[in-house]
């Protein structure tokens, strides 16, 4: 059981992280000018991505170990849940990443806060994503 309450805690920190990057972070750095946003937008989502892709992979194998001890489906389905944010972003998100990695801070444009508006509506899926990987989890864990 002990792998299932890791899993749920990595799970609620990966929560937690992409929430709060819908809930503040992408908010507050709507505020600044054009340049700045993107300027802004491309540490922070460098950084926010290695955290949350380790997060997304500890999270699946704990969970993964977790069904493999306990043969309760609950955690390997929050677990590939958990894992889901993988193709999602490499096949939703990465598309709108590139673009505005492409773009010079100097160019910013309302074009490229347009992506970052969209960028943020598109991470609201990993945000949900935690979330019910979460929930999952804690299901697993009343048992």
């Amino acid at each position: 059981m002990l792998a299932g309450l890791a899993a749920l805690v990595v799970a609620a920190l990966f929560t937690g992280a992409a929430v709060y990057i819908n809930v503040a972070e992408q908010p507050a750095r709507l505020g600044l000018d054009d340049r700045g946003l993107l300027a802004q937008w491309k540490p922070a989502y460098a950084r926010g991505f290695t955290m949350q892709a380790t997060l997304a992979i500890v999270g699946f194998l704990l969970g993964a170990l977790a069904w493999f001890l306990t043969a309760d489906l609950r955690w390997l389905v929050g677990a590939v849940v958990l894992l889901a944010n993988w193709p999602y972003t490499l096949i939703v998100i990465m598309p709108v990443n590139h673009r505005l990695n492409a773009i010079a801070p100097d160019a910013a444009s309302p074009e490229s806060r347009a992506l970052i508006l969209r960028w943020g509506t598109l991470h609201a899926g990993r945000s949900a994503l935690g979330a019910v990987a979460t929930l999952l989890f804690f299901w697993a864990a009343l048992r």
